[in-house]
C-alpha cells in the first residue's frame, strides 16, 4: 500500500443493511461516515430515501446526508471535488474513512474519477428527443438494446433522459456507450478497498418489499406529494416518488401504485448488482456478519 490512508467503500443493492454495516465498522475503527447515496443529499426526501434515523446519525459522524435542499441539485462532478476535498481532510486525523451507498456513478467519481465521454452535438440529442415525443420510450429502448446491450442492462431504461443521454453517444460514435466506461483512473491521496454487501435475490427482494411497506406507513405519499407540488425534476426521476403521479392523475389505484414502487425498486436493485460486478477487485459478503468480516481485515 502506499501509505496508511484507507477508503472502505460499502456498497451493495438498495435495502440490503449497508448503512448498519457501516456504522458498525466506523465505530470500531473511530471513522467518520461519507455517504454517496446521491438521494440521502436531499433535507426534504427522508422517507423515500430512507435516511439513517437519528439515532444512527447520532452514533457516527456522517457527511453528505440531508445537507442540502433538492432546489440545488448536487450533480457528480460538483460531488467529486466536494467528497474528496471532505475525505482528504478527515484523513489528516483519521486512519479510516468509510464511504457508502449504492450510487455506482457517484461511488466511482471516488473511487477512480469520473469517466470522460465524446462530445455529442445538440442535434442528435434533439433527434432522440423527438423520437421519444412523438414515437414513445420502447423505440429508444429497443435501439440501445441493439446497440450497446450492457448499458441496456445498467442504467435506468424508463428514465428518457438517461436513456437519451447514453443512447446520443452510441449514436454520435457509433461505439458502445459502456466502452467508454472504467477508462478513468485518477490519482487519490488514499487506499481504497471495496466491500459489496449483497444476497440471494429473494431475500432481498423480501427485504425490499417490507422496506416499502413501512415507506407507505411513515408517510411516503404525503411526502411524494408536497415535492411534486414544486415541480422538481429529481421527484419525478427518483424510484418511490414519480410512481405516484399517475395515482393522483387518476389512472392508476394506490394499491397498483405501491407494487409499481415495489417493482421498480427490485429493478434498481438488479442494475445496482450489474454495476458493481464490474468491480473485480471487490471483496462480496453476505450482510450476516459481513461487518466483523471486513473488521478483521484492519486489526
Amino acid at each position: 500500500m502506499m501509505n496508511n490512508k484507507n477508503l472502505i467503500y460499502i456498497g451493495g443493492p438498495t435495502g440490503v443493511g449497508k448503512t448498519a454495516i457501516a456504522i458498525h465498522i466506523a465505530k470500531n475503527l473511530s471513522a467518520e461516515i461519507v455517504s454517496c447515496d446521491s438521494r440521502q443529499f436531499y433535507k426534504e426526501m427522508s422517507i423515500g430515501t430512507a435516511v439513517p434515523s437519528n439515532e444512527e446519525i447520532n452514533l457516527v459522524k456522517h457527511h453528505f446526508i440531508q445537507d442540502r435542499s433538492i432546489k440545488n441539485p448536487l450533480n457528480v462532478g460538483t460531488y467529486q471535488k466536494e467528497s474528496i476535498s471532505k475525505i482528504n481532510k478527515i484523513l489528516e486525523n483519521n486512519k479510516y474513512v468509510i464511504l457508502v451507498g449504492g450510487s455506482g456513478l457517484y461511488a466511482n467519481s471516488v473511487l477512480f474519477g469520473i469517466d470522460k465521454f465524446p462530445k455529442v452535438n445538440n442535434s442528435t440529442i434533439r433527434k432522440l428527443n423527438n423520437i421519444y415525443i412523438n414515437g414513445g420510450i420502447k423505440i429508444l429502448q429497443k435501439e440501445l438494446k441493439i446497440r450497446d446491450y450492457e448499458s441496456y442492462k445498467s442504467i435506468d431504461i424508463n428514465n428518457h433522459r438517461r436513456l437519451i443521454r447514453v443512447l446520443s453517444v452510441c449514436v454520435e460514435t457509433n461505439l458502445k456507450y459502456s466502452s467508454f466506461l472504467g477508462k478513468t483512473k485518477e490519482v487519490r491521496k488514499f487506499n481504497h478497498q471495496i466491500y459489496i454487501i449483497s444476497d440471494d435475490r429473494n431475500i432481498i427482494y423480501n427485504k425490499i418489499n417490507k422496506r416499502v411497506d413501512r415507506m407507505i406507513k411513515n408517510g411516503l405519499e404525503n411526502e411524494a406529494e408536497s415535492l411534486y407540488k414544486d415541480n422538481n425534476s429529481i421527484v419525478f426521476e427518483t424510484v418511490g416518488y414519480k410512481e405516484w403521479v399517475s395515482y393522483w392523475n387518476g389512472l392508476k389505484s394506490k394499491t397498483k401504485t405501491i407494487d409499481e414502487i415495489k417493482k421498480n425498486t427490485r429493478r434498481y436493485a438488479k442494475r445496482q448488482l450489474t454495476w458493481f460486478k464490474k468491480y473485480d477487485e471487490a471483496l462480496w459478503l453476505k450482510p450476516n456478519g459481513a461487518a466483523n468480516k471486513i473488521l478483521n481485515n484492519y486489526k
